[in-house]
């Protein structure tokens, strides 16, 4: 796969209570008030974003050929079981373009459902779930759609939260066998920048460690590499624009003689509905 994306943190440090693939969104002044719930039918909600980056980068590993991307995603919850039992269920979908030359392949569309558990008053978040990753135009013999299920749990310590997620595939991208994604992130608030209830700042980190069985499949030199983030998000009546400084600690040579796992920015403007 060298070959989710910065969208991908921006979702998870932008949404409130929840993280679809991360964390909830702490409270502070600067916050807006959450705006009216998009209802849906069994007294569940639905949630869309869409996105407009400057490339689309996998765990550190850009998919575009450092090119623009375009995303989308939509996802139903239903209600929590009761207000005892604060579980809900997702089921989704989240689409990208990608650029994988001399293979044909244009697009990514996952698919994604799971299980939320919030409590301590959505400070204490779990989420236990399941994405299928498809990629529209590739050859079946190379074997690229695979599954991957993950657990993620994190804590709102109001000024900061804190979040950490382990994923397993049990045959990653290109026939590349057992697979195992370790990651952490921090994100904090930052009230002190104050410019009206509209607009507010919050910086993130993160870092994870990608596992990969049969790892030449995959196109790495060995079977593990790591990958970072560092960036800020800004929210501005109702946007998140987004800046990550971002990269892995895989060479030009061990990144097939491509810049496409080097340390780069990431910008990005996204709307969630």
């Amino acid at each position: 796969m060298i070959g989710r994306s910065l969208i991908s943190m921006v979702a998870m440090i932008v949404s409130s209570a929840s993280y679809a693939q991360g964390t909830p969104d702490p409270q502070t002044p600067q916050v807006a008030p959450p705006k009216e719930t998009w209802k849906a039918p069994f007294g569940g909600t639905f949630a869309a974003s869409l996105a407009v980056l400057n490339e689309y980068s996998y765990r550190g590993i850009s998919q575009t050929q450092r090119q623009a991307a375009f995303q989308a995603g939509l996802t139903y919850e239903t209600a929590p079981v009761s207000e005892k039992v604060p579980l809900s269920a997702y089921l989704g979908a989240w689409g990208s373009n990608v650029d994988f030359p001399n293979t044909g392949t244009f697009a990514e569309i996952d698919v994604i459902t799971g299980l939320k558990l919030k409590l301590m008053d959505d400070k204490l978040t779990f989420d236990l779930g399941y994405i299928r990753y498809n990629y529209l135009g590739a050859p079946s013999n190379l074997f690229y759609d695979f599954n991957e299920f993950g657990l993620v749990a994190g804590y709102d310590f109001g000024v900061a939260q804190v979040s950490a997620a382990i994923r397993y595939s049990p045959n990653f991208f290109a026939n590349s066998g057992n697979a195992w994604y370790k990651w952490a992130s921090v994100t904090v608030p930052l009230p002190f920048i104050h410019v009206n209830e509209n607009v507010a700042f919050k910086a993130f980190g993160t870092i994870g460690n990608q596992y990969v069985e049969r790892f030449a499949n995959y196109g790495i030199p060995s079977n593990n590499y790591w990958d970072w983030q560092l960036g800020l998000v800004v929210s501005v009546y109702g946007f998140d624009l987004s800046a990550a400084y971002t990269g892995t600690n895989l060479s030009v040579q061990d990144c097939l003689g491509t810049q496409n796992c080097a340390s780069r920015f990431i910008l990005a403007i996204s709307k969630t509905f």
